[in-house]
């Protein structure tokens, strides 16, 4: 690949809540669609941008971070996907992986984000693709509220990872994933008003 080569513009895809393994089709997240490590190219890499960086915002807002300083942390992170793009296995859990370490950093340092984000080349900019309606800010905000550990699992069932998948990714138990799972949807129910019968 080229060293000097900088990811392509992004063409924004609508924001989607709702958890299952088609979000994760859709976002062209499947491995098998990724050529193996080492035999990758630039095209295959801007093939990802395009797909994943929304889903990767997505991600990372449903982990407590703002649009603007999620976008942030999306661009960053995929400016280190593509130095190690060719020993990146699983590009869609990696690239979440990261983008997690990158907002704890981010805490840990408490910056703040940027005010406007210059738009990519191409005229595109990452926020267009992430604005919320009023019902999906309620969803948002209500998954701020969460303990950590839920509302990380959460995320990652958003974006259609299964609780086996979620424990090898964290590191953590399959049973710890879907109690946390079960509790988080208990609290989001609560914190969003759903009763048993349904809407509020």
């Amino acid at each position: 690949m080229d060293n000097d080569a900088r990811p392509p513009a992004v063409t924004a895809t609508p924001l989607v809540l709702a958890p299952a393994r088609q979000t994760v089709a859709a976002a062209g997240a499947p491995a098998t669609l990724y050529p193996p490590a080492g035999t990758r190219s630039r095209a295959a890499f801007a093939h990802c941008y395009q797909q994943q960086l929304t889903p990767v915002i997505r991600f990372i807002m449903r982990n407590g971070a703002s649009p603007h300083e999620a976008a942030d942390i999306a661009q960053s992170t995929f400016v280190l996907a593509y130095e190690a793009w060719d020993a990146i296995e699983h590009a869609p859990a990696w690239l979440r992986r990261v983008a997690y370490r990158q907002l704890l950093k981010v805490r840990r340092a408490k910056e703040h984000p940027y005010a406007v984000l210059p738009d990519l080349p191409g005229g595109g900019c990452p926020m267009a693709a992430v604005e919320l309606g009023e019902q999906e800010a309620r969803v948002y905000e209500a998954l701020s509220w969460l303990p950590a550990r839920q509302r990380e699992v959460m995320a990652w069932t958003f974006d259609g990872f299964s609780p086996a998948e979620i424990a090898q990714e964290l590191s953590i138990e399959p049973a710890a994933v879907r109690q946390s799972l079960a509790r988080a949807r208990q609290n989001l129910k609560r914190a969003l008003g759903i009763s048993k019968g349904g809407a509020r």
